[in-house]
């Protein structure tokens, strides 16, 4: 046989219930984080995606021209998009590896490009996932998080959105056709670099 509950504690359950209800909703619209979330699957065994990722010859080969990087916690993942530009607007300048599961995960922090600078002075996190699905096949993610809103922020952000499509893009290609030929790219920062000097 049920036990009934007394008139003043099923007034009490609805109340506390109504509460929690009426607090779930708000806190459940303030879990969704803004996030970019890329994926590809590319033609490398894990141990050469891997390279890719925390080398400096990897990331030359497919990310950006010039590079630092030191794979350990703390240790730089320095990217220089324009290597021919002042100390600090190179691209990622300052960036450091947060976390390192080996063959399996890199977390490191990232800033916004030069041209964004309210943006550029905080910093955001990006985690890159690699698994094998065969020994010459292997898929990364990549989840870039920590984003602010409106302003710079929402700039930064599609900004972002179609840059880490074309990091990924780089990569696939890097191991389908050979690593990244910079050179027109420098040619056309030097170029660019002149010009805006001559007009001084």
């Amino acid at each position: 046989m049920q036990r009934a509950v007394p008139p003043v504690n099923r007034i009490f359950l609805r109340f506390v219930l109504s509460i929690l209800l009426g607090l779930s909703v708000p806190a459940l619209s303030h879990a969704a984080e803004r996030a970019i979330d890329k994926e590809i699957t590319i033609a490398a065994s894990l141990d050469d995606a891997w390279s890719a990722w925390t080398t400096r010859d990897g990331i030359v080969s497919f990310f950006a021209p010039e590079a630092v990087i030191d794979a350990r916690v703390g240790g730089a993942f320095h990217i220089h998009i324009n290597p021919l530009g002042e100390p600090g607007s190179k691209g990622a300048d300052d960036m450091r590896f947060l976390a390192l599961q080996p063959k399996q995960m890199i977390s490191f922090d990232w800033n916004a490009p030069p041209h964004l600078p309210e943006a550029r002075a905080q910093r955001t996190f990006v985690i890159v996932r690699f698994v094998a699905v065969d020994d010459k096949t292997t898929k990364v993610t990549l989840h870039h998080t920590g984003w602010g809103n409106g302003g710079e922020w929402d700039k930064t952000f599609t900004y972002f959105e179609r840059a880490w499509g074309s990091v990924l893009g780089n990569l696939k290609k890097r191991f389908e056709t050979g690593p990244m030929d910079w050179t027109p790219w420098l040619a056309q920062l030097k170029k660019r670099r002149d010009d805006a000097a001559a007009k001084k």
